[in-house]
């Protein structure tokens, strides 16, 4: 049999059927079962899925699995191969347009479906992005490069150190923003470190990410990577954001500042929150509201500094009833020089641990507690076991949350192991990280409440 009519992922007696009836991957196909027809493309199936089921990409761009059994009934009607080339584009700049570049890292901002495993896959080329979305060639002078073609999740702090002075580069070769394509499972993590290495950024630097991939009719990458080059090319502000989704529609996008920013959600495309704030403000097709009065403007890019001097040697620990000591006891034996504790409620763990925290501190290893909750303070002089973990060495994290005190951990420790100067540093904000109070209605998401923001903002 040929390669053509060889159906791909297919397995065991089904596919031995479509081979004998010469039903081929990629066909148009109808299927007749249980007196219901459908119609659709035949995809190649996932090689880690059972053998029962076809797949078809139906009319309205989804997916479909059938149960296949003897009195299921598959025609072919016609057929065209998939194919995922694109033509190269030749984009032409205009004097007019801002300069803009956008840094891939991968993630489901730019990806594609393969269909073979049915894993999405990092994909990001010029020809790939122009092709979604055409639409970017008449608001910037947008230039597409390549860092990384990885998940999120594979990220590690020399990414983030690259990531950084790949954005320097940029700034000191005139772009006027920066838009970071990431996955959006560690971009706030992401997000946090840069907001630590750009000292003094001159221009917008806006993570973006979709948390639908671009071959669903769902997906959310497209206005994102819009609203993102409107930002970066266009508004005066230059801080590290993060610009999703506000809602469950395509009303608006919300900007994050990166360091407060968390993601709430595991598939939801309004899953961004700011916790313990309220966000930057809000893009849609009106423009952009800023909420905020301290965002950062634009300043002249000869006061720009990259700051990249880490120590990568920091671990999180979560607490939890029952937890043995001897976990934070490892992290001294591995050679760990910084932890941060995640700890219940105003920042506490039990007394269990109280030894291994002395251990610490006899080693000098900074311990920062933040809190659990997500929002609030940690508050370690309320209690006297709070005050038994400050007697210990325990550094308060303020409201940090855990992804802006770990990647904070990391960068202090670069600088200095000076346990006195790394609390000192750890508990003075540096992009936002640490707000004095929490606003009135910080405790409020204000972020995906239906009917829209717009009916909660009013009353601030």
């Amino acid at each position: 049999m040929s390669q053509n009519n060889d159906p791909e992922g297919y397995r065991g007696e089904l596919r031995e059927r479509l081979i004998r009836e010469h039903i081929r991957t990629w066909s148009k196909v109808k299927v007749k079962k249980d007196n219901a027809i459908y119609e659709g493309l035949l995809l190649p199936r996932s090689v880690h899925t059972d053998d029962d089921y076809i797949t078809l990409k139906v009319d309205t761009g989804y997916n479909l699995g059938i149960l296949v059994n003897d009195a299921t009934i598959i025609e072919e009607i016609g057929y065209q191969k998939g194919n995922y080339k694109l033509p190269h584009v030749d984009v032409e700049f205009k004097e007019e347009l801002p300069n803009v570049t956008l840094l891939g890292t991968g993630g489901t901002v730019a990806s594609r479906l393969d269909y073979r495993t049915g894993a999405v896959l990092p994909a990001f080329t010029p020809e790939e992005l122009f092709s979604a979305v055409p639409e970017l060639s008449s608001i910037v002078n947008l230039t597409p490069k390549t860092l990384y073609e990885i998940l999120s999740e594979n990220f590690r702090p020399e990414y983030w150190v690259k990531t950084a002075e790949s954005i320097a580069k940029e700034i000191e070769s005139g772009a006027e923003g920066i838009i970071i394509g990431h996955g959006t499972d560690t971009m706030c993590v992401t997000g946090a470190a840069l907001s630590y290495f750009l000292r003094n950024l001159p221009v917008p630097v806006v993570l973006v990410g979709s948390q639908r991939s671009s071959d669903r009719p769902s997906s959310d990458g497209a206005r994102n990577i819009l609203y993102s080059a409107q930002l970066a090319g266009y508004e005066n502000f230059a801080e590290v954001v993060i610009n999703m989704h506000g809602g469950t529609s395509d009303s608006y996008n919300l900007i994050h500042r990166a360091t407060r920013c968390r993601k709430m959600h595991s598939s939801r495309r309004d899953t961004f929150r700011t916790l313990s704030d309220i966000p930057l403000g809000k893009i849609d097709d009106e423009g952009v509201t800023w909420f905020k009065k301290d965002v950062k403007p634009r300043i002249p890019v000869e006061d720009f500094q990259l700051d990249v001097e880490i120590d990568d040697r920091v671990g999180v620990l979560y607490f939890y009833p029952g937890q043995n000591p001897d976990m934070l006891d490892s992290m001294v034996d591995l050679g760990y020089h910084g932890i941060v504790f995640i700890g219940t409620g105003l920042g506490h763990v039990g007394t269990d641990v109280y030894p291994a925290l002395e251990r610490c501190q006899e080693e000098e290893i900074p311990v920062v507690m933040v809190v659990e909750p997500l929002t609030g303070f940690i508050q370690l002089r309320v209690y006297e076991t709070g005050r038994d973990m400050l007697a210990r060495g325990v550094i308060e994290g303020g409201n940090m949350l855990p992804s802006a005190a770990y990647t904070k951990l990391i960068w202090v420790l670069g600088h200095t192991r000076d346990i006195n100067e790394v609390e000192r540093l750890m508990q003075t904000p540096v992009a936002g990280e640490i707000t004095y109070r929490e606003t009135v209605r910080g405790f409020m998401h204000l972020q995906g409440v239906e009917p829209g923001i717009d009916e909660i903002l009013k009353n601030l």
